[in-house]
């Protein structure tokens, strides 16, 4: 019997695990598909990510990452996200701590963002040195741009938009929001030469892995003309897909191609639009 007893035990710990792993999975799905940042470099390809937490969803987030943040860095820096959202500056700097201790680069840029600009913490220009320069080591593209903002490793003093636009060169060979940073330096001229043949390249390697802002920009090139072949069609099935995901510039531009045209009074005030 004690043998017999022994054996049900034991196959109920086999049964056990798999569903206690399939609940951990879960909280960190639910934890996702509220609060995930859709730059995190830590962030799965199939995970679209929310710019920021919808308030109705804060206290949603909140439970699910806190549950799914033993295990997962991840988790851990969307909970920091959730925090920040629901103003509890202190906890969300704290669960940003645990997560850049685990090595998340994106928590690491969220700390140093609070040491550069004093928010929720004494300002330490130094120690956010230190934090984008771990960041940008591991290739997170806000960690390189904040870095050259800070004068770049090492150094000090203003902005350089050289350094920037160098260190976003090494990141843009394998992140999308490098890729969508350097092109908008690129397009717009800025750290050297004007470029917008380069610019249209990297936006769409970007918008190939559903960047919203790449997707948008290339939606504006499609239809200008700007680097490359004019296509209003493609102009307008990019701003579709940057829409879907959130992007109100391509929300606008949707709006603009439906509503092409504008009458105005005599004092130029707009009185009313066309839309077809």
């Amino acid at each position: 019997m004690t043998t017999m007893r022994t054996c049900f035990l034991a196959i109920a710990l086999v049964l056990a695990a798999p569903l206690a792993a399939r609940a951990q999975s879960a909280d960190l799905v639910l934890c996702d598909r509220v609060a995930a940042d859709p730059s995190d470099p830590d962030k799965p390809g199939d995970v679209r990510g929310v710019a920021e937490i919808a308030s109705s969803d804060v206290a949603t987030a909140i439970r699910f990452c806190k549950q799914a943040a033993a295990s997962s860095r991840r988790a851990m820096f969307a909970l920091g996200r959730a925090y920040a959202a629901n103003r509890q500056t202190a906890e969300a700097i704290a669960a940003w701590r645990k997560a850049a201790d685990k090595g998340s680069s994106a928590a690491m840029v969220e700390l140093g963002v609070a040491y550069g600009t004093g928010s929720g913490i004494a300002r330490d220009e130094a120690q956010a040195r230190k934090l984008f320069e771990k960041a940008a080591q591991s290739g997170n593209p806000r960690g390189v741009s904040n870095l050259a903002a800070l004068g770049g490793a090492g150094g000090a003093g203003p902005a350089d938009p050289a350094q920037a636009r160098a260190l976003l060169g090494k990141a843009a060979e394998t992140n999308a929001e490098a890729q969508y940073q350097l092109g908008l330096m690129l397009s717009e001229g800025t750290g050297g030469a004007k470029d917008d043949g380069a610019a249209r390249a990297l936006f769409e390697k970007a918008a190939a892995q559903n960047h919203p802002g790449a997707l948008e920009r290339m939606g504006a090139f499609a239809q200008e003309g700007r680097g490359g072949p004019k296509d209003k069609d493609a102009a307008k099935a990019y701003y579709e897909r940057a829409a879907a995901l959130g992007d109100a510039d391509a929300k606008a531009a949707l709006e603009r191609l439906r509503c092409p045209y504008a009458i105005k009074d005599k004092q130029g005030k707009l009185v009313t639009t066309l839309c077809f």
